[in-house]
């Protein structure tokens, strides 16, 4: 039998899509059924790590997870990491291809829809539902020919759409109604309704919009979504610039804000606990308030380098260890702390080399190779456990990594310590998150009474709080109704 499909998609980016999905697929999870989650195309430099050594975005990743299996390259066939605001790496089925200009991947699109739907129907033969996730907004007219990420895919497997649109930035019935007028009409016809999401107030109040909306579009409204003060799921996207200032024992940890930053969810742990204060900003003026420094990962390790140097950063820390300060590198940033990056084939730009911080002695090369897979093991300055995954291009070496930071469960050494002890680095993401590494690490950067966060069990939370809204605030028997009815054949949508 077919699997049941339905597409998720939104007016806007961040609408809502990636959060609906994921409490779709827990809910349906819940009912018995095998569920699997999809992305076409998805545009993040905050990527995960796949079983079968591959990398997908975070979002089907925590998705997958939602339906209780393990992430798949095949759930996220295509993932693009921006390299600047006019180049990305494109990733096929979990490895990296090439990279390429946005208009030379405008016309690169149609080679890649093959590799899209191979993966759709390897998992359509698995699973008995599959929940896909849309790409910004279908209505974007430019991006229209040659479509991979929203009515294009949903086209070429005849699936229904649900739009779902975020009320909170308003004009919520203009995004939902101006959507729709520009899609054409078969892509109308495949829009069964809409979900309104993160709704304040009296929906009293809302009321006559919704009843206007339906009768205005002959298509119901499925839902109605509250705002969910409390929900935390991983973010693809989106960083935190700076926080108010708190009290004066609160640990304070500055991340600057390079322009490529990736995998900031390394940092949700810490940015989770009330007793740290963390702040990513892009001028080094907090330096001196900052008890911990931590240099990020990097789609652009060079690049990012250079815009350390011109903003000033590199003083800083300087400084900053001067007057006793820790630090950490975290992947591009712990390549930073060396004394050379070589990039030969220009992996990551320009080839050519560009000189560290030289505050561990060490050199890194950049391959076409990428270093893709799960890791864990014990951190060696407190044996306590730890478990991440490492995505990087670059192989380090020197007599740095002679004093290593962890022992992986392989037995293979990873990481380095200074000899003062005062500088971190790890090719490791997630070194934060298991509750065990996360107190060793503040202890040793001197945080006082810190009370670890289990971020597993945060994001479980998450995941039950969105199924249970689903279930709370969906008509998800008048959707079950339309899917059937779609894929059946028996009728199409208003």
């Amino acid at each position: 039998m077919q699997a049941i499909t339905l597409m998720v998609q939104g007016t806007t980016s961040d609408a809502g899509k990636s959060a609906l999905v994921t409490g779709l697929c827990r809910y349906y999870k819940r009912q018995g059924e095998l569920v699997a989650p999809f992305k076409p195309q998805n545009m993040a430099l905050n990527s995960a790590v796949t079983l079968d050594g591959g990398e997908i975005g975070r979002a089907q990743a925590v998705q997958a997870r939602a339906c209780g299996i393990s992430p798949h390259t095949d759930m996220n066939p295509v993932l693009l990491k921006p390299n600047s605001d006019k180049t990305a790496q494109v990733i096929i089925q979990g490895r990296a291809l090439k990279n390429l200009g946005a208009k030379a991947y405008h016309a690169y699109k149609q080679e890649v829809m093959p590799a899209i739907l191979e993966s759709f129907q390897r998992l359509q033969r698995q699973y008995r539902r599959i929940i896909v996730e849309g790409a910004g907004s279908p209505a974007e007219i430019n991006l229209r020919q040659g479509d991979v990420a929203n009515m294009g895919f949903a086209e070429a497997v005849d699936c229904p759409v649900i739009l779902v649109a975020d009320i909170d930035r308003g004009g919520v019935f203009a995004h939902l109604v101006g959507t729709l007028e520009l899609l054409s009409q078969s892509e109308q016809q495949r829009i069964i309704g809409f979900v309104i999401n993160r709704f304040r107030g009296d929906i009293a109040i809302l009321q006559p919009g919704l009843d206007w909306l339906e009768q205005r579009t002959g298509k119901p409204v499925l839902g109605v979504l509250p705002f969910l003060h409390d929900l935390y799921l991983e973010s693809e996207d989106s960083v935190v610039v700076a926080q108010p200032e708190t009290e004066a024992d609160v640990f304070k940890i500055v991340v600057p804000r390079v322009p490529r930053m990736s995998n900031h969810t390394d940092f949700d742990v810490l940015r989770l606990n009330t007793g740290v204060d963390i702040q990513f900003c892009k001028e080094p003026a907090l330096m001196k308030q900052a008890d911990l420094l931590i240099l990020p990962g990097s789609k652009s390790v060079r690049d990012d380098l250079a815009w350390l140097r011109e903003n000033g950063w590199e003083s800083a820390i300087l400084r900053h260890l001067r007057y006793g300060g820790k630090l950490i590198g975290i992947c591009g940033g712990y390549q930073m702390l060396g004394s050379l990056i070589h990039d030969p084939h220009g992996v990551e730009g320009h080839p050519g080399t560009s000189q560290g911080f030289g505050l561990l002695e060490m050199q890194t090369t950049l391959s076409n190779d990428k270093q893709l897979k799960q890791v864990a093991g014990r951190l060696l300055m407190a044996d306590a456990e730890v478990k991440g995954y490492e995505i990087h291009a670059g192989i380090s070496q020197g007599q740095a990594l002679l004093n290593p930071l962890i022992k992986l469960e392989s037995g293979e050494m990873e990481g380095s310590m200074s000899e003062d002890q005062q500088i971190l680095g790890t090719y490791m993401h997630g070194v934060f998150d298991c509750p065990e590494a996360c107190s060793s690490l503040l202890q040793w950067a001197e945080a006082k009474s810190i009370q670890p966060i289990d971020l597993e069990a945060l994001s479980e939370e998450g995941i039950e709080l969105m199924a249970s809204t689903v279930k709370q605030y969906m008509n998800m028997p008048l959707l079950e109704e339309k899917c059937r009815a779609f894929t059946a054949g028996k009728k199409k949508a208003p």
